[in-house]
């Protein structure tokens, strides 16, 4: 099995089906979320062949948003058990892959270490400087699948998120929880701020 076709596989799949307005479960986050895994699961030291399956369900994390928005990781589940018996991923294997990605439906559950990985490389970007970038393309995605919201409302949003959200594994919380408490008070400095620019304005 060649992790490079089933990249090339799977980033075509999701070129050619993905709806216009998703603009964060895109390609990149695929990939992304797939190199976050491969070094977690390393410094976490997981066998290569768990770091091999990882990769693949990954890669199929987010590949039900082709069909369907809410719930879209039962439908990835069921994408990676069509496809991947044809790159040669044994029956045994296959639930494995859906089972982790399964956990990384909100609010995550893992229960094994390859679920905690995967589930902390799906949100990695919590802990990084790129977060505030990347937030505004799930808030557009948002509001292109119809769900309008205003700032001060996303703002809100992030910060009850960030305030929750607790990275599973030992590298993860050493690699982003400094970044994303970092993340979580300049949040909060927005939120403030809109909030009182808000109340200002009902004020006139």
């Amino acid at each position: 099995m060649s992790l490079h076709n089933l990249t090339e596989f799977i980033v075509e799949k999701m070129r050619r089906e993905l709806p216009a307005y998703v603009v964060y479960h895109s390609i990149d986050h695929t990939l992304d979320v797939m190199e976050a895994t491969v070094r977690l699961a390393r410094l976490e030291g997981l066998s290569e062949d768990s770091v091999r399956l990882l990769s693949a369900a990954a890669l199929f994390h987010d590949s039900g948003i082709t069909v369907k928005f809410k719930d879209h990781e039962d439908v990835s589940a069921e994408i990676a058990g069509e496809y991947l018996p044809s790159f040669g991923f044994t029956p045994t294997e296959i639930e494995k892959i859906k089972e982790w990605i399964l956990a990384t439906k909100l609010p995550q559950s893992a229960n094994s270490a390859e679920a905690r990985v995967l589930c902390d490389a799906d949100l990695d970007y919590l802990g990084r400087n790129d977060f505030f970038i990347i937030g505004q393309k799930l808030r557009l995605e948002w509001e292109l699948a119809g769900n309008r919201i205003n700032l001060s409302e996303w703002y809100i949003i992030q910060m009850e998120f960030l305030k929750n959200h607790t990275y599973f594994t030992d590298s993860a919380k050493k690699l982003r929880e400094q970044r994303k408490l970092e993340n979580l008070r300049e949040v909060e400095q927005l939120c403030t701020h809109r909030c009182n620019e808000m109340k200002n304005k009902a004020a006139r």
